[in-house]
This record gives C-alpha cells, sequence and structure tokens, in this order.
C-alpha cells in the first residue's frame, strides 16, 4: 500500500496504539521492587489459604501505593484492613472514607499479610470466592468488589490491569515459588532492566558511565557506545535510554509511525523505539542532516 494513502483515520488510531503501547513498556521501578520482595510471602499464602498470589499481591501494591503509603510505613498495614469490631490488637487512625478512621497495626508485613488471608477466609461474605478456581484472579478481582472489600467502583478493574500489567498470573501457578528460589542467585543490578523492541535497556541516572554501565552489566563501554548510537565522549544524563543489546532494523510490530513532539530529535526517537539511527533515517528517505520539526511523521517500520 502506497504510503500517501493510509488515511487520516488510520493514522489516527495507529498513533493511539503507540500511545497507549508506550505507557505499557516503562513498568513502576517502585512496583517491581514490591514484587520481589513479597511474591514469595504472596505465594505460602496461597498455599495456605487458597487465595491467588496474584490477588494478595495485586491488593497489597494497590492499597499500599507499593509499600510506600503512612500505613504501610508506620503500621506495616498493607491491604488497608480497618479495625472491625472483632479487632484487639494495635490500631491507628488514619483519614479514609471518613475522617481518623481506626485501621490495624502490625508488627511487620507478613503479620499484615497473614491477617488479611485470615480477613478473607473468616468473613462470610467472601466465601463465595474459595470456590473459583486457584488461576480466577478476574472472578477474585470481581468478587472483591462485588462483597464490598473497597468502595472504589473501579477497584476490580485496577487489580485485573496490575495483575496483567505486571503478569502476576504466573505466581498462581503450581512451582512458582521453586522458579522464584531458583533465581534468588541471579545477579542483582542497581539500574532495573525495561524491555522495548524486545530488547533490553535501562534508564541512566545522574553520575551513571558508560565504565560503570559496563562494570555493572559486563559489557565493554565501547559495545555501550555503539548499541546506542553516540560518540565516545558523551556524558550520560539522567533519563537517557541505554540498550544493553545492539537495537534492530525497525520497531516492533505494533509501532508503524509516529508524529513528531516538541524535543524529539531522530536519536531520541531511535532510542524511544529501540531502532538503529541510521536505519530509522533510511526508513524516512532523510540523510544525517535532516532536523524533524514538531507534526513531522516519522516512519518506524
Amino acid at each position: 500500500m502506497n504510503k500517501t494513502k493510509i488515511s487520516r483515520i488510520t493514522i489516527i488510531a495507529i498513533l493511539l496504539i503507540c500511545s497507549v503501547a508506550a505507557v505499557a513498556q516503562r513498568r513502576n521501578a517502585r512496583y517491581l521492587e514490591y514484587i520481589d520482595r513479597y511474591a514469595p510471602l504472596a505465594i505460602e499464602q496461597m498455599k495456605q489459604h487458597k487465595i491467588p498470589a496474584s490477588i494478595t499481591l495485586s491488593q497489597g501494591l494497590l492499597e499500599s501505593g507499593a509499600g510506600y503509603s503512612q500505613l504501610a510505613r508506620e503500621s506495616n498495614n498493607h491491604f488497608g484492613i480497618k479495625c472491625g469490631g472483632s479487632w484487639n490488637g494495635r490500631s491507628v487512625r488514619h483519614d479514609d472514607d471518613a475522617p481518623q478512621e481506626c485501621f490495624r497495626a502490625y508488627r511487620n508485613p507478613q503479620d499484615s499479610y497473614d491477617d488479611h488471608s485470615t480477613f478473607l477466609k473468616r468473613g462470610a461474605r467472601y466465601a463465595f470466592l474459595f470456590k473459583l478456581d486457584i488461576t480466577d484472579y478476574k472472578g477474585w478481582a470481581r468478587g472483591l468488589k462485588q462483597a464490598g472489600y473497597a468502595t472504589d467502583p473501579s477497584y476490580a478493574n485496577r487489580l485485573i490491569t496490575i495483575i496483567e500489567d505486571y503478569e502476576l498470573y504466573k505466581y498462581d501457578r503450581k512451582g512458582a515459588l521453586e522458579q522464584i528460589r531458583k533465581h534468588e542467585n541471579d545477579p542483582v543490578y542497581q539500574h532495573q532492566v525495561y524491555i522495548a523492541n524486545g530488547l533490553a535497556y535501562i534508564i541512566a541516572r545522574d553520575g551513571d558511565t558508560f565504565k560503570s554501565l559496563s562494570k555493572e552489566f559486563d559489557i565493554s563501554s565501547r559495545k555501550l557506545v555503539k548499541y546506542n548510537d553516540l560518540q565516545r565522549d558523551y556524558t550520560l544524563t539522567n533519563g537517557d535510554i541505554i540498550y544493553l543489546k545492539e537495537k534492530k532494523k525497525k520497531a516492533s510490530d505494533q509501532y508503524t509511525v509516529y508524529v513528531v513532539r516538541d524535543g524529539d530529535s531522530m536519536h531520541s526517537i531511535s532510542q524511544k523505539f529501540g531502532i538503529r539511527l541510521k536505519n530509522l533515517y533510511k526508513l524516512n528517505v532523510k540523510d544525517g542532516e535532516y532536523v524533524p520539526e514538531i507534526g513531522d511523521m516519522i516512519w518506524l517500520r
């Protein structure tokens, strides 16, 4: 098909898809840290109480702000459970649906996880959930909302989105804990590793150098410079995308065209979509002197 014949509606649709997919490419580092830390605990709870680990993790992430909420930091309450008439333990006051409501406080996060499981198992309104298949995270999410766990009308959808965006459903499968333990001795990197166009990349921070990244990932600094279409004397800055493998000749299937925004350059676009800079120029029949302007359409494949 001739590129010039692509309809305006098609272009808009492509851009919307690109926009949504671009957001999904980057995962919240705090969420990833929380998952790494608490996935084994969620799996143990699943083994003991038959609550999907994906549900426990997604609720913990959502209710505690990935462990950064005031309740989680000061009271180890990861699930937003209020005192209720049967609670005899420690408590704290916190504004929620009403000012200064009573919330349960725990000695440590494990106590919070234990109590969350007990809370669901002993609650008559949640009994129907335990008849669902352990891998039916959608049924559990919708059931929790139906039973009144939270007042947020979008609660079920938010849990499902977290589970699917972070692939938490894999923790519901048999042998999940063994898989985690198998990788406990894998290298621990200082930088979170992300994926774009099937390639691993990191986000540079202030103070990073090609030498320090080379040491961390056991990749020569010369290769890092080459992979990212940079010069040896380039100084890394906070927010730079740095690929750990050579970029590809074109973007992944879901990306066809990109509309230039303020601050974009051909290099920044090539980094955003994991395309070799020379191939990006070639795809757009441009030479190295071309400077994109806001509104220009850049072909990605």
